[in-house]
């Protein structure tokens, strides 16, 4: 099974200072048929204004992921993290036991286009933590980076953070004759959210914005892609 589910079918909210399309029910957006997809919990598509930001606020028990597009995302926490996240980095955040942090846009002129993802832990009330990497473009291009998984698998692979979670994230780049197919396990959903450009996903097209929604399905190809940028979720069900 594989359900389209286009970029205008998302909610959004209009704050001003922030833009923000959610895929799944957040804050005042909320669709009973859109609560999540396996243990992914958001993907909020987010533009911040120039000199503005989101205030310390608090966090528990949830894998959070920060995927910028374009900008910079300042970042400061209550484990003594101050970061710059640029375009090509990956950020995990893991909320475990409660974590309180801020996300600002320093840059003059400039709005700050990032992905707020959660993933939902397998365990809960641990210590809070923070990891960052760059995954340069070549890893991604023509092919899907593993960029977020479980332990055992973040600590082999090159460029991916590790999340508390029984979940996996790959990014990939993709056009023209570029493509590849992952296997999927049956037992376990997938979530393609393509970022940028537009993109075949077995066989049906996405543009910017839209995703696509697998259950027992046992392949995953992409291709035909046309200046896309993708992320690819495998995940619990």
């Amino acid at each position: 099974m594989l359900n389209i589910r286009k970029s205008t079918e998302r909610g959004f909210a209009d704050h001003g200072w922030l833009q923000s399309f959610h895929s799944f029910s957040f804050a005042n957006y909320f669709d009973p048929a859109h609560m999540g997809w396996g243990n992914l919990r958001v993907i909020n598509e987010d533009r911040i204004a120039p000199g503005t930001g989101f205030g310390t606020h608090g966090h528990r028990d949830m894998e959070i992921i920060s995927y910028v597009l374009s900008g910079n995302l300042a970042h400061q926490d209550s484990m003594g993290n101050v970061k710059g996240i640029p375009p090509g980095d990956v950020q995990r955040m893991s909320a475990g036991s409660g974590v309180r942090h801020s996300e600002f846009n320093h840059a003059e002129g400039q709005s700050t286009h990032f992905l707020q993802i959660w993933i939902e832990p397998n365990v809960t009330g641990i210590d809070p933590g923070y990891e960052q990497k760059t995954v340069p473009e070549s890893a991604k291009r023509g092919q899907l980076a593993l960029v977020a998984a479980p332990a055992k698998e973040a600590h082999v692979a090159a460029h991916a953070v590790e999340i508390h979670a029984d979940a996996r994230m790959y990014a990939g780049l993709f056009d023209g004759a570029e493509g590849t197919v992952l296997p999927l396990n049956t037992a376990r959903k997938a979530y393609v959210f393509l970022v940028r450009g537009a993109l075949k996903v077995n066989g049906q097209v996405l543009a910017a914005g839209d995703a696509a929604l697998l259950q027992s399905e046992s392949s995953l190809a992409l291709s035909e892609g046309q200046d896309a940028e993708v992320l690819v979720f495998d995940l619990a069900p």
